[in-house]
């Protein structure tokens, strides 16, 4: 489930470095106030046998704002969208969410008017196409040209050779985490985005927008869905456009 969430703001922009990374303190927040255990449960342990986060959430989008180069548009009436598969975290969200009629999204006031829940779709086919509308994150090995191990993290990016393999495995332990059927398969990748490296927090992480169609169970296309693709969801990425 989804909760779509009708703003406003009087600013005209909102800084790159917080397009994505305010989201998951506001959820985090709503999650305190509503339910504090759940909270820290999903923050210190995360949820299931692979201890992930099942959440995401879409930055701030104003249609009507002008487009101007080099810069994330703001300005009039827009939406924020926040998910999870699991409706008792999403019912958590929605009730903490409900006490703030004003969010500051890293120093951008916005007017919260109205909070709306939205059911994904039914997948009945067994097929889904997904295109996200923040880019995705995945982790690679952590090796080098050689082979060996080494601390640095690789990022790896759609295109790449070891790419689908990681991606149905990421999919896979999403659907473990939620005890549903697994048989998740990457049918096609349809497009790939321009790669960029996107600050949250501490350093970057490269990422690249994607439209995968996908085969498996309706409720596990469902999950997927209301959750993200990829890996950081909880951090924005991968978030599914509806």
């Amino acid at each position: 489930m989804r909760l779509v969430c009708e703003i406003s703001t009087r600013a005209d922009r909102v800084p790159w470095h917080s397009v994505l990374k305010p989201g998951r303190a506001i959820v985090y927040e709503a999650l305190r106030r509503a339910h504090p255990e759940l909270g820290d449960q999903l923050h210190e342990q995360g949820w299931g046998s692979r201890r992930m986060r099942p959440f995401g959430y879409s930055p701030p989008r104003f249609p009507g704002a002008r487009r101007r180069r080099g810069v994330y548009r703001a300005g009039g009436n827009g939406t924020v969208e926040i998910g999870s598969p699991l409706v008792e975290i999403v019912q958590a969200i929605a009730n903490g969410l409900a006490e703030e009629k004003v969010w500051d999204w890293g120093g951008v006031a916005l007017q919260v008017h109205a909070i709306t829940p939205v059911f994904p779709p039914q997948f009945g086919s067994g097929r889904a196409r997904f295109r996200t509308l923040t880019p995705m994150v995945l982790k690679g090995p952590n090796r080098d040209a050689t082979g060996a191990r080494t601390d640095k993290q690789n990022w790896l990016l759609p295109g790449e050779p070891e790419w689908p393999a990681y991606f149905e495995q990421n999919l896979k332990r999403k659907a473990e985490t939620l005890e549903l059927d697994p048989d998740v398969t990457l049918e096609q990748v349809h497009f790939i985005g321009c790669k960029r490296s996107f600050a949250v927090g501490q350093g970057a992480k490269v990422c690249a927008g994607v439209e995968v169609e996908l085969s498996g169970p309706p409720r596990t296309l469902q999950a997927i869905h209301d959750w993200g693709l990829g890996q950081d969801t909880s951090a924005g990425f991968g978030w599914v456009r509806r």
